[in-house]
């Protein structure tokens, strides 16, 4: 079974920043989504998508939005000589310094809601690739959401219901954006009930490694263990 890459977390976390960045930057600037949008030469979805930190999107979109908010230079450092290896033997190389480290804190104004969307959106991509690999994982997930309809919260019935027909057309993308009404299915979620233990720890692991700040070039994420190579 595959794991859940052990970056992907921080990653997606990158992602969300840079959107709320750019968004920030936009309102400072006073441009509305639309004429945004027409400046960077694409869709108001697309840049919803870009500022919500979607992964969807290309990075040319990316590179767009930061040109027309005068910040595309900061890439232009990543893409120069300047940080090329010097080449080996070389007295630049001998006397290198060591890589500067860099701590990645979480910015949003809203970090516990920020990092609740996140842990959720991984359990539920998890979900989803072991679903795919094992098919009949559906219906046990149908079989739970049958049972908390029948002997849980009536107000949520609605959402329930919504997942049987999700699970029966597998329509995953349904659950996997960032709509509100996503959002809300996720949180009535019975298809996170597949997860083996095992793969939910390490998820909420990385989660919690987020909320203490990530040190770029330090310690890695701990990484999620899949049940089959649990001790």
């Amino acid at each position: 079974m595959t794991e859940p890459s052990v970056t992907s977390l921080l990653d997606r976390q990158l992602l969300l920043q840079l959107g709320e960045r750019l968004k920030r930057l936009r309102q400072a600037q006073r441009l509305g989504t639309v004429e945004m949008a027409t400046r960077a030469g694409i869709t108001r979805n697309t840049l919803r998508a870009i500022e919500a930190g979607d992964p969807g999107p290309s990075i040319g979109n990316y590179l767009r939005v930061m040109s027309v908010l005068g910040i595309s230079g900061e890439l232009a450092l990543l893409a120069g000589d300047s940080l090329q290896p010097a080449p080996p033997g070389s007295a630049a190389a001998r006397s290198r310094r060591s890589a500067p480290v860099v701590k990645v804190q979480v910015q949003a104004q809203d970090a516990r809601h920020q990092l609740q969307d996140l842990q959720s959106m991984a359990l539920h991509e998890e979900a989803v690739r072991r679903v795919k690999a094992e098919p009949q994982l559906v219906e046990q997930a149908m079989e739970t959401a049958r049972r908390w309809i029948e002997t849980g919260d009536p107000r949520a019935s609605g959402l329930l219901r919504e997942w049987i027909d999700v699970l029966r057309k597998r329509a995953w993308r349904k659950v996997l954006s960032r709509t509100r009404g996503a959002q809300q299915l996720r949180q009535a979620s019975p298809l996170v009930t597949v997860l083996p233990e095992s793969a939910r720890k390490g998820i909420l692991d990385q989660v919690a490694a987020l909320r203490q700040g990530i040190e770029l070039g330090g310690d890695p994420l701990p990484a999620a263990i899949d049940a089959e190579q649990a001790p």
